[in-house]
């Protein structure tokens, strides 16, 4: 009875139970990896760690996030998408729950910077690409979008019980609270997660009996990751996508997440207003995101994601004019905007990846998903050297949209590659294999 109330949820083909354990996963990482932003000053109080110290954990935490992807999704194409998500929570469970042992800041460093980061970086967005391209066929780009959004949806749904688990019970039971939940979605994924459509007796979703299935990978996976990498460096395409995909990471996860709330307090604004604009910011992300998933399904990837770094740089030469002690209706709009273009970018530069590498598509996503968070890496660092050396933060919301303009040029020289065709209508292909 469960198994048919299940099937009708999610829908008759199994592809949409594997997207929904995906989406469970993906939202738990977000959340995990989110978290060090509730215990900075609980931390600082009970240890004396300067906000400087805590955030050496949370950088090295990003920075694996983005550099863990390309070789998780060379060990999953080594070794399964299960074996290798379950490993991935296990660490973040170990890594959180070990924190309530901690006296000595590196301790903080292994446990949250490493162990935390390798764990969520291994379920970043390698980890959809991989799940979609062996699963779907058709409506890859609407799944895109979605498991995508899990991201934000993580941080919107958890990080305000973590806040109060923090207020109520301490720093600890939010830590272990963390390892309790990464344990139950390993153990979802251990009982649902299958590694290929003919686990379940059936093609991909949308299949058409045409395409060939992804070969499993022999060797090692570390230097399949790499071997990928320098394959996919000899493209141009590689370079104009992950060039455009590090100036995202930069526009939003470096500049905005990091210097918003700073630079709206130097104009007098709350620093409690600032983080509330950035939640709704990160509403409509999920709205944003997904449907950029369904356009990228009907519409030239390459077109929108030109739109899309188009009208991002023209909002951040807006920005800096914005700025008040009250937000007005043009910061709401702004805000709005913002978030509806956040991580719209992810569902056609997966599919660009998808039409000009084929079966490799994941691994070199992850490498295209590294140069975003080295991108996040440079302009949050360097946004902040502009503050100090110039006493705002004018110059590097210019440089940003600069930047995101220089980001629809490499968008609109890109071509067409060999594969790129429509998906097929689901609609008139069979679910299940030979039938």
């Amino acid at each position: 009875m469960v198994r048919v109330l299940w099937s009708r949820v999610l829908g008759a083909h199994p592809a949409w139970r594997i997207a929904a354990v995906a989406f469970v996963a993906l939202m738990g990482a977000a959340a995990f990896r989110s978290a060090p932003g509730v215990l900075m000053d609980p931390l600082h109080r009970e240890f004396g760690w300067s906000h400087g110290l805590v955030s050496v954990a949370v950088s090295l935490n990003l920075l694996l996030f983005g550099l863990t992807a390309p070789f998780a999704a060379a060990l999953m194409a080594r070794f399964g998408i299960r074996r290798v998500t379950v490993s991935a929570l296990l660490l973040v469970g170990v890594g959180s729950g070990l924190t309530v042992f901690m006296t000595e800041p590196w301790q903080l460093i292994l446990c949250w910077g490493l162990l935390v980061g390798l764990g969520t970086g291994s379920m970043a967005l390698a980890f959809v690409s991989t799940v979609v391209d062996r699963w779907f066929v058709a409506r890859r780009g609407l799944v895109s979008g979605v498991l995508t959004a899990a991201s934000a949806t993580g941080q919107l749904v958890f990080l305000p019980v973590e806040a109060m688990l923090v207020a109520d019970w301490g720093w600890r039971a939010a830590s272990l609270t963390i390892t309790a939940a990464a344990l139950l979605v390993a153990l979802l994924v251990r009982l649902v997660m299958r590694e290929r459509p003919r686990d379940a007796g059936v093609s991909a979703y949308g299949a058409t009996g045409d395409e060939p299935e992804p070969a499993r990978e022999r060797g090692n996976p570390a230097m399949v990751a790499i071997r990928t990498l320098l394959a996919a460096a000899r493209n141009p395409v590689f370079w104009l996508l992950a060039g455009g995909f590090a100036i995202c990471g930069a526009s939003t996860n470096g500049l905005v997440n990091t210097h918003f709330v700073p630079a709206a307090h130097d104009h007098g604004m709350p620093t409690t207003t600032a983080a509330g604009l950035l939640a709704v910011i990160g509403v409509f992300d999920v709205l944003g995101t997904v449907a950029s998933g369904y356009l990228t399904d009907k519409i030239n990837p390459r077109v929108l994601l030109a739109v899309y770094y188009t009208l991002r740089g023209v909002s951040l030469f807006v920005l800096p004019q914005l700025f008040a002690p009250e937000p007005g209706v043009e910061m709401v709009l702004f805000v709005v905007f913002y978030g509806l273009d956040w991580v719209a970018t992810v569902p056609p530069t997966m599919a660009l990846c998808r039409e000009h590498f084929g079966e490799k598509a994941s691994v070199v996503f992850g490498w295209v998903f590294a140069s975003h968070q080295v991108g996040a890496a440079a302009v949050a660092g360097g946004a902040g050297l502009i503050r100090d050396l110039f006493g705002d933060y004018a110059l590097a919301w210019y440089g940003s949209g600069a930047l995101c303009l220089l980001a629809t040029a490499f968008s609109a020289s890109i071509r067409r590659g060999a594969r790129g065709r429509p998906d097929p209508d689901p609609d008139a292909t069979p679910a299940r294999a030979g039938s």
